[in-house]
């Protein structure tokens, strides 16, 4: 394998301005924040997976922080219910997204309300839940859509009673009140350059997708597909879905390994698969074979400490559901409104990619799952 470590040095984003401290020496940042795209703008589920990356949009957010640190001054006007239901209740994406809603309802005096369906990933029952939390009485639904298509049914009829349908990861198949979590097309471009540089611009690349319909899974994927076809050298000799489970990331892995005994690096669409894949290359006993994913998890910062896992990005999903109920309770109060549809968070500019030279500050500090 070849490495660059120059590259790298240029990719990482220093961890004082990844969590927001003063540090002159910061070796680098990048000046690319996301941009949304807004509600009269776009209109239909293919726009919204266009990269919203490219844009310098300053956004003023009803919340400071990231991670554990976030906060608001906001407070609800009344005790209002706000229910978060997410795609299963043991992925660590998806308890992160239930805490961080927990933590909003302590800051801002509403009831939270958090579901998940009693079969993993089951959209069906997310409309179930949907459906039944409506007739009962809610008033603002924070979603993690199993698929975009699927959640439609339960948004219907969210938006016929008039009660505000925030998605986080993949959005409904048509606009609701909000979209944010991160920019997933402009990750997948992040990480697949930090990947090129240590490569140094030559070798083969495993990825494991995520599932299918995941509009979050199918932008991060392009951002990667994006980066690599300006690596003529850089060969992707599997694309795979691994369903974002670590036991499915494991087995396909093991399974890739052996017709291709030369892979250089591989990227999981999510912590989880990445984790599955590094114990299938760790059971190979191959070395030097980099392996990417996304989240920051905790098992996935334990990992990149012990040098197994390259480098994770930081999808906050308990900051991103923080900001999401911050936005609704806004709109309870007094009927406003989130600035565009899309609200990327966190950006670029929060410098989210984790490695071994910044993860002990991040465990230590920032972690959306500390405390958790």
């Amino acid at each position: 394998m070849k490495k660059k470590v120059a590259g790298l040095a240029a990719m990482v984003l220093s961890v004082s301005m990844l969590f927001g401290c003063a540090q002159e020496s910061a070796d680098t940042k990048s000046d690319s924040a996301s941009s949304g795209t807004s509600a009269s703008e776009n209109k239909d589920a293919n726009s919204q997976s266009e990269s919203t990356g490219s844009g310098n949009v300053d956004i003023e957010l009803p919340i400071s922080g990231i991670g554990t640190q976030v906060s608001s001054t906001v407070k609800a006007d009344e005790n209002y219910k706000i229910a978060i239901i997410v795609k299963n209740s043991t992925n660590p994406y998806q308890t992160g997204c239930m805490n961080g809603v927990e933590k909003a309802a302590e800051d801002m005096g509403f009831e939270a309300i958090t579901m998940a369906p009693s079969t993993n990933d089951s959209v069906e029952e997310q409309v179930k839940i949907m459906e039944d939390l409506i007739e009962t009485g809610v008033d603002g639904f924070v979603l993690v859509p199993v698929d975009s298509n699927g959640i439609m049914p339960g948004v219907r009829k969210a938006e016929e009673a008039g009660i505000p349908v925030a998605c986080i990861g993949t959005p409904a198949a048509e606009e609701t009140f909000l979209r944010t979590g991160v920019d997933y097309t402009e990750t997948g471009r992040v990480i697949a350059e930090m990947v090129a540089e240590e490569l140094n611009g030559e070798g083969q690349v495993i990825i494991l997708e995520g599932p299918a319909g995941a509009q979050n899974a199918i932008e991060r994927l392009n951002g990667i597909n994006e980066v690599f076809a300006e690596y003529p050298d850089i060969e992707i000799v599997a694309s795979q879905t691994a369903n974002f489970k670590r036991t499915e990331g494991m087995n396909v892995t093991e399974n890739l390994i052996q017709k291709y005994n030369e892979v250089d690096a591989i990227i999981g669409l999510n912590d989880e698969s990445a984790l599955g894949a590094s114990q299938a290359v760790k059971a190979a006993g191959l070395e030097d074979v980099l392996i990417a994913g996304f989240d920051c998890n905790q098992d996935a910062c334990a990992s990149i400490q012990n040098g197994e896992l390259f480098a994770s990005y930081n999808t906050d999903p308990y900051g991103s559901c923080y900001l999401a109920a911050t936005y609704i309770v806004q709109y309870l109060n007094d009927g406003s409104e989130p600035p565009q549809y899309f609200v990327p968070f966190p950006t670029a500019a929060d410098d989210p990619v984790t490695t071994k030279d910044n993860v002990e500050y991040y465990m230590e500090n920032i972690a959306w799952w500390k405390d958790a």
